[in-house]
């Protein structure tokens, strides 16, 4: 980021790579701090809800910071000042990283790195075969994939002088900051109220409210909120933050039983994958969206269709409840690995230990006596 910032006539190629390379910094980031979150929550299990309720308050709060003020600093130095400045959250995320505490591994030998990389990858496809994971693996695919994103035709119409409420992006970012708080008290509710609830009789209720909860879209844009004298600000940013709120509930239980099914040893790489299975199942929901503007042909001029899209996205919103079997009855303070993996796990945490017994000559005993 700082390398955009200070080089006004940089090459698209190398502007591309520092994104790039900006991205995998917080990809890479953000997965230690998953496989720590996954590493806690099998010792402490107890603690896997509330542990997950945490990170996903303060990452609702960075968000809440971030769109309140990026509109700002936009207007103020300009968007490569503003990519000046994303370096001190970076470097924030490396003075933290350099504090965690973590076992030192003495006498390491790099050469067994590759075949650590294969057992590594015979657990992962080991733990893949058991249908208590690959089964909840197929069902977060799916809920993300039909989840259509259609929220670039949404943002044309917003910004629409004709049939649209004609926002400003700066509105635009205000809106989605007050969202924010949506994603908030969805926190506070699930650590509150919610945390201890079976995963199938949860998941159930928030995806029936999450497809409902689209009709505010299609109510906006049908200009039905005018109807009922509820100015479109006002309506849009109540949307919004029941939509935040309602994603917010849905992600928190699929984290926590994400990291339930990561086995021991291996738990920052399996989690790092359930993660990537969900980011594809989100990316097909773009691809499938982007689709399904493009067959309606909704433009950035052109919004006769818009209502049938968002009433496809809603009633496909509900299509996962039809596979609610994959996810396990289990609450969150319930074991969902079988219990032969955990068996195995434990033994061979048993047997590390033992290894690492350090035997004490008792000779000068023997000899003082």
């Amino acid at each position: 980021m700082l390398l955009i910032s200070l080089h006004s006539k940089l090459h698209l190629v190398f502007a591309l790579l520092a994104l790039t390379a900006g991205s995998a910094g917080v990809a890479i980031a953000d997965v230690t701090v998953d496989a720590c979150i996954a590493q806690n929550s099998i010792s402490h299990p107890f603690l896997a809800a509330d542990m997950q309720s945490l990170c996903t308050l303060m990452s609702a709060i960075g968000a809440l910071v971030g769109f309140s003020i990026s509109g700002v600093f936009v207007h103020l130095i300009g968007p490569k000042g503003v990519f000046g400045l994303l370096t001190i959250p970076a470097a924030l995320v490396f003075s933290v990283g350099v504090l965690l505490d973590e076992p030192h591994v003495p006498n390491f030998v790099y050469k067994e790195v590759s075949q650590k990389f294969l057992d590594a990858g015979k657990a992962m496809w080991t733990t893949l075969k058991c249908p208590e994971v690959w089964r909840p693996c197929l069902y977060m695919y799916l809920s993300f994939a039909v989840s259509l994103n259609i929220n670039e035709g949404l943002f044309y119409w917003y910004t629409d002088s004709k049939g649209g409420p004609s926002f400003s992006q700066e509105t635009i970012g205000y809106i989605f900051s007050i969202g924010a708080i949506g994603a908030i008290l969805g926190a506070i509710l699930y650590q509150n109220m919610l945390k201890d609830q079976p995963f199938r009789d949860l998941l159930f209720w928030i995806q029936l409210f999450y497809g409902l909860s689209g009709m505010l879209d299609l109510m906006l844009v049908l200009r039905i909120n005018l109807k009922f004298g509820m100015p479109d600000f006002l309506f849009v940013v109540f949307g919004e933050a029941v939509t935040q709120m309602m994603w917010r509930l849905k992600w928190m239980p699929l984290l926590v039983l994400s990291a339930k099914l990561c086995p021991s040893g291996i738990e920052g790489t399996f989690f790092a994958l359930l993660m990537s299975i969900d980011n594809v199942g989100m990316l097909s929901s773009s691809w499938l969206g982007g689709l399904l503007l493009h067959m309606l042909n909704v433009t950035r001029t052109k919004f006769e269709n818009l209502w049938l899209a968002i009433l496809i996205r809603n009633m496909l919103r509900l299509s996962p409840l039809c596979v609610l079997f994959l996810v396990p009855r289990g609450d969150p303070n319930s074991a969902i690995l079988p219990s032969e993996m955990l068996s195995t796990t434990k033994d061979d945490t048993e047997a590390d230990e033992a290894n690492d017994i350090e035997l004490v000559s008792l000779v000068n005993s023997v000899d003082g006596r």
